[in-house]
């Protein structure tokens, strides 16, 4: 039950596994309670299957984590390629997922303490790590995509301030004060600014091609898996590692893994024009990454993202105490977790491969009717968020303004990946100022720092000197 819910979760933008524990938390008290925490866990990591169906279908990301997959799959599928593209998400998260529960079940222990190392410093280093990978996503300008990662951090900045709790960027409405909802961004700058972009052009060429939706073309073939493994082996490790760390979320390691796959691809140019490297990789993170989250829940009782925490209130309220001795006092709930992990993984294979037929047919609905559809969902997906009407407008707000990046050509993924690690990057630069009393020299005096630090400037160097070569490529490519 638990991971069927937590797919339908994944494929409805806007409801997010958070709000599905929340509403589903009275239930642990009509049922047995390792039953109750099995159902609830299989929704954390079922979204993680159904948030990639609607990001390649319809480019309307289900979760924040399936935003990266939007960039490749939904390409993939306007080619006709949706079937391959849904299979590899299905068959990379599997892969990934039990990978995530045996690291989970080896080395749980000993990789939560290790995460507890990272403080403000380190939290701060990672963010501009990651900031760097902007120059990675970007298909045209890098001046471009500065300009776009530089709204985003705006962006991220509405609302309360972490250190203060004075509002700022609100202009006194009260729908800001708790600041834009990153699922509201993301519906807005993908799904409606794509039906924006499609008003007035002819019918015939608005229609995403027609899918074959014959049975030998619904599973990746041979050349797709040789080009899938390695981003899924990939993958699986940044997630599986990054989702240790209180704080990450699912979304930044799946930026991260899409920024490396192009890195070391042969043809960095190709990604973002549907191939499907830039799919299995970020699906397989996202996977490992939810396992990743329940080591420092399970071992240490710190909760990693709002759904884990949610949850580390529903192992309180029945008793259970979260930390080194929950292994040993209560065997039957951790292992009992774990075997519904390795189950859950499987049922969600089986799930969702009869489906892609059902998903893939989806696109052979006419444009003039599937464009009315995908508003509606997005309108939906927006109130059902907070239930308020207003997130409704902000939606549409980044509807138009996505709609006009597009007709523009700024990209929208410098856009969001700045606008998720935002308030990392404030929150945790004024922490470690507050804790050196304003010298910048915490930065360079701690080892994790200090390398995620350097590896951010090797990063910009590399690009530097591989840009021209990159260039050319592109160019010879534009010739042929």
């Amino acid at each position: 039950m638990g991971v069927l819910l937590g797919t339908l979760v994944g494929v409805l933008p806007g409801l997010g596994p958070s709000a599905a524990i929340s509403l589903l938390l009275p239930t642990i008290f009509h049922a047995p309670p390792v039953a109750s925490l099995i159902m609830l866990v299989g929704i954390c990591y079922g979204a993680q299957y159904g948030g990639s169906t609607t990001s390649i279908l319809l480019n309307i990301p289900g979760e924040a984590s399936s935003v990266v997959t939007a960039f490749d799959g939904y390409q993939m599928a306007r080619k006709g390629r949706a079937g391959p593209a849904l299979g590899m998400a299905a068959f990379g998260s599997f892969i990934a997922g039990t990978f995530g529960v045996i690291g989970l079940m080896l080395f749980a222990p000993t990789l939560a303490k290790a995460a507890l190392s990272f403080g403000p410093p380190e939290y701060f280093a990672l963010a501009v790590m990651s900031l760097t990978l902007v120059t990675y996503l970007t298909k045209g300008s890098v001046l471009r995509s500065l300009v776009m990662a530089c709204v985003g951090i705006i962006l991220s900045q509405t609302g309360m301030d972490p250190i203060t709790s004075g509002f700022r960027l609100t202009f006194g409405l009260r729908a800001l004060t708790n600041g834009f909802d990153i699922v509201l961004v993301a519906m807005g700058l993908f799904g409606m600014s794509e039906v924006l972009l499609n008003i007035g052009v002819p019918s015939g060429q608005t229609s995403v091609p027609a899918a074959d939706t014959r049975v030998k073309n619904l599973f990746p073939n041979r050349k797709d898996w040789r080009d899938s493994a390695k981003p899924i082996a990939r993958g699986t490790l940044i997630g599986f590692f990054l989702g240790l760390i209180p704080g990450t979320g699912n979304a930044i390691p799946t930026f991260i893994s899409y920024a490396l796959e192009k890195r070391f691809s042969k043809h960095p140019e190709k990604f973002g024009t549907g191939i499907i490297e830039g799919v299995a990789g970020p699906e397989s993170t996202n996977n490992a990454s939810s396992s990743g989250t329940f080591i420092p829940l399970l071992s240490l009782g710190i909760p990693g993202n709002p759904s884990t925490a949610i949850l580390l209130g529903a192992l309180m309220i029945l008793g259970f105490q979260p930390g080194p001795l929950l292994i040993s006092s209560n065997p039957d709930l951790f292992w009992g977790l774990l075997a519904s992990m390795y189950t859950g993984n499987v049922m969600l294979l089986v799930l969702n491969l009869p489906l892609i037929g059902l998903w893939v047919k989806i696109l052979k609905i006419p444009y003039s009717i599937l464009s009315v559809l995908i508003m509606l969902f997005c309108q939906i997906g927006a109130y059902s968020v907070n239930n308020n009407v207003t997130d409704v407008l902000i939606m549409n707000i980044f509807g138009l303004v996505g709609y006009l990046m597009k007709r523009y050509d700024f990209a929208a993924a410098p856009l969001i990946l700045a606008f998720i690690l935002g308030s990392m990057l404030e929150k945790s630069l004024r922490q470690s100022l507050i804790l050196s009393h304003g010298s910048p020299w915490i930065f360079f005096s701690r080892p994790l720092s200090l390398i995620l630090l350097l590896v951010a400037i090797s990063m910009l160097i590399s690009l530097a000197i591989s840009g021209r070569r990159i260039g050319a490529k592109a160019i010879e490519m534009k010739e042929a």
